[in-house]
């Protein structure tokens, strides 16, 4: 979305994806250590399970791609499901789901009415029983991404989710300093490091040791 110019990522397809996942698979050739790429299903690429096994199919066939991804909780079980009989990784996305952005109502943080934190722990929770192998949460608030990561034994992966999540995730272009208007769970760590790849390190290293995220950048 953000690399293409659009404001959501609804008009992204399949091709599209396929193309950059390609791109990231030839660049991670020349990367020392261990990497995992994760490619997203895009926008009604997987509206049934044999859909979304054709979608994943090509990404890994023709991306390169190790895991895939895609948005939703409970309609999504049944194909998670079928994507791991098949052996295919997955990475489920609750929280703020971009791809429902016009349903959501925009942008927004996720789960702060208790209905909604309920649903989306049930959901986490179902998720990972299907057969997800990660999940992603969100825009959410750092209380419900601390209970729901304490009721998983899958990785769950914060993006403006707090810290109590095994790993962090910001777009590049939000840590890179290129947004004019950056969410409030961002930090540019190019106006304190520089350089893109000092910059990069530069959050591995705040979130490994846990200086990422800091209370401003979280919801309550």
């Amino acid at each position: 979305m953000v690399v293409q110019g659009h404001d959501t990522t609804i008009p992204v397809t399949l091709d599209e994806v396929i193309y950059h996942t390609r791109c990231v698979a030839r660049g991670l050739k020349s990367v020392s250590g261990r990497a995992v790429l994760i490619a997203d299903l895009p926008f009604m690429s997987y509206a049934t399970p044999e859909q979304a096994l054709h979608s994943a199919a090509r990404l890994m066939k023709e991306g390169g791609a190790q895991v895939v991804k895609l948005e939703g909780g409970a309609p999504q079980l049944e194909t998670v499901a079928a994507l791991s009989r098949q052996g295919i990784p997955v990475c489920a996305h609750l929280g703020l789901t971009p791809q429902s952005v016009h349903k959501l109502g925009g942008y927004r943080v996720q789960g702060r009415d208790p209905h909604v934190a309920e649903a989306m722990l049930k959901d986490a929770v179902a998720l990972e029983k299907a057969g997800a192998d990660l999940l992603i949460l969100e825009c959410i608030p750092s209380v419900l991404a601390q209970e729901i990561a304490l009721a998983l034994t899958i990785p769950v992966i914060g993006i403006g989710a707090g810290p109590a999540c095994d790993g962090q995730v910001l777009v590049s272009y939000d840590l890179l300093g290129f947004t004019v208007r950056p969410p409030k769970f961002a930090r540019d760590y190019s106006a304190t490091h520089g350089a893109p790849d000092k910059a990069l390190k530069a959050f591995v290293d705040d979130v490994r040791s846990g200086d990422f995220p800091q209370p401003e950048h979280c919801f309550t």
